[in-house]
């Protein structure tokens, strides 16, 4: 069964603590880099003091030593899953498997607000293909030693057919028909995610902006 991950990118950790405290059955918690830097450590605990466990969405992407440290911190906060960023390379990759320990790392292969024309920007070639882009980075990542990856539900199908039925995978971008996509360019219903092999399901906006939360949460842990 996959996995439900709270995206909590709100402006505030009271915010984000408000939202929690109405759904009862939360497991997880994701922490992205607007809240961990005006809320810091002391809301990872808080959240863990409520039984949750935290994704610690920072999406390292530095020198290979730098990152082995903001990985070594990360686990010693207590965080149960963390990112790196394939785009580091296999030497900053290698570097953060080694000191994870239990920490699970999970590598960012193409954000979900990409598409291809945004990501030839990046790379500076032609990108005929984004799950070619996706594939070959989350090859990497697995060589590193990583737990699995952060990817579109657009590429899943064919993450699992090259990478098999092991490694993590973690979806953001996941909208019901009817929720806006926002910033997201590349969105995957929450059934279609399963079907294609999530295992756990990132979801931000449609539950923390909707007027019943707790509602939003238990549908979808339905669709689980």
């Amino acid at each position: 069964m996959a996995e439900l991950v709270v995206a909590f990118d709100v402006p505030t950790g009271r915010e984000a603590l408000a939202v929690a405290a109405r759904l009862p059955a939360l497991k997880w918690a994701k922490l992205g880099s607007m809240l961990y830097v005006r809320e810091g450590p002391a809301l990872v605990r808080e959240f863990q003091a409520r039984g949750v466990r935290v994704f610690l969405d920072l999406k390292w992407h530095d020198i290979p030593s730098v990152v082995a440290g903001a990985v070594a911190a990360a686990r010693e906060l207590g965080a149960a899953m963390a990112t790196v960023h394939c785009l580091g390379g296999r030497a900053m990759l290698a570097a953060a498997t080694a000191a994870a320990g239990d920490l699970a790392l999970v590598g960012v292969t193409v954000l979900t607000s990409h598409d291809a024309d945004a990501f030839e920007q990046i790379v500076g070639r032609g990108v005929p293909d984004v799950g070619f882009e996706a594939e070959r980075l989350a090859r990497v990542a697995m060589q590193a030693g990583l737990r699995g990856v952060v990817a579109s539900g657009r590429e899943l199908a064919l993450l699992r057919a090259a990478l098999g039925p092991d490694p993590w995978m973690v979806v953001p971008g996941v909208r019901a028909p009817e929720d806006a996509p926002g910033d997201q360019a590349r969105t995957v219903t929450p059934r279609d995610a399963v079907r294609c092999g999530a295992t756990h399901l990132v979801v931000g906006r449609p539950i923390t902006l909707a007027k019943d939360p707790a509602g939003v949460y238990q549908r979808l842990m339905e669709t689980l």
